[in-house]
């Protein structure tokens, strides 16, 4: 899908977000990073990265008989590549939805103090009314 495909409109509350919604967001707007998105689409898309995960590390351990937890096979090293960027993209937005800038992205490589900023922004409910960042990925 082209980038002419996805409609940015003004700011508006959001609604709840369903799976299948969230997953289909995700793609389309994999390469979107000045809207928001929800914390139903964020972890959604994480429940969605999970499972997909593990789908391709039995795939590989059964197919490719290597360690499941290593992660290490095809399947699982082509699966990671190709969620790594709509799931950065999610996770920016999700950052923007806090009004924080996605480069606080980059906490993450601070060890364990990276992770429990990160899992608190995530968690943070959505800043009501304007932001940086009023767009926000409509279906």
């Amino acid at each position: 899908m082209s980038m002419e495909e996805i409609q940015v409109t003004e700011y508006t509350e959001p609604s709840p977000t369903g799976f299948v919604a969230a997953i289909k967001k995700g793609f389309r707007g994999y390469v979107v990073w000045n809207a928001r998105s929800t914390r139903s689409e964020y972890w959604w898309w994480t429940l969605f990265a999970f499972i997909v995960a593990i789908v391709a590390a039995v795939i590989d351990s059964v197919v490719f008989s290597t360690n499941m937890m290593a992660s290490t096979g095809p399947v699982s090293v082509i699966t990671a590549l190709a969620l790594f960027l709509p799931g950065l993209s999610v996770w920016i937005r999700r950052l923007h939805d806090t009004d924080r800038t996605g480069w606080w992205a980059w906490i993450i490589l601070i060890p364990i103090a990276g992770l429990i900023v990160n899992l608190i922004f995530v968690l943070l409910p959505s800043k009501v009314g304007p932001t940086r960042w009023n767009n926000r990925i409509q279906q």
